[in-house]
């Protein structure tokens, strides 16, 4: 395949990442701060979002299977996955936290237990997505090629 095709498959895949809500416009923003002084930054932040989800899902998992769950370190978790979620325009993540923080405030163990299946159903769907995307993005500049910037609006 060469270069121009890998990169209307790279167009393709990422509007149909924003056409089914799995990305917002932050994670175009982050994109526009890639430069060639810093190739490797979103691979680096998503990275890093990768990490930290991983971990605030322990985390989340651990407290909800407690005998007496604390519903204010719950709702940290979700507030920081949420903020994290954000920050790389994983809407649909976002989303999700957004329902589990008033499940949390109302105390609602079992609704809480479900929103953390659900949080954790997005959360793998979008980062699957997004491993697709970045290796796309490295077969494209392994090729010669560099990363299209998209617009808002595309």
């Amino acid at each position: 395949m060469d270069v121009g095709q890998m990169r209307r498959q790279w167009m393709d895949y990422i509007k149909s990442m924003f056409e089914e809500r799995f990305l917002d416009g932050q994670f175009l923003q982050l994109q526009q701060l890639q430069d060639e002084n810093n190739p490797e930054f979103v691979f680096e932040v998503v990275s890093l979002f990768f990490d930290d989800s991983e971990r605030i899902l322990k985390d989340l998992s651990f407290a909800l299977e407690q005998q007496s769950v604390d519903f204010k370190k719950v709702d940290a978790h979700v507030h920081q996955f949420k903020g994290s979620s954000a920050s790389i325009g994983a809407q649909g993540v976002k989303n999700a936290c957004i329902a589990f923080r008033n499940f949390c405030e109302e105390q609602n163990i079992d609704a809480c237990r479900r929103c953390l299946l659900q949080v954790k159903q997005e959360y793998f769907v979008v980062k699957n997505k997004l491993e697709t995307l970045l290796r796309l993005e490295q077969q494209i500049v392994a090729a010669g090629g560099s990363i299209p910037i998209m617009e808002l609006g595309f």
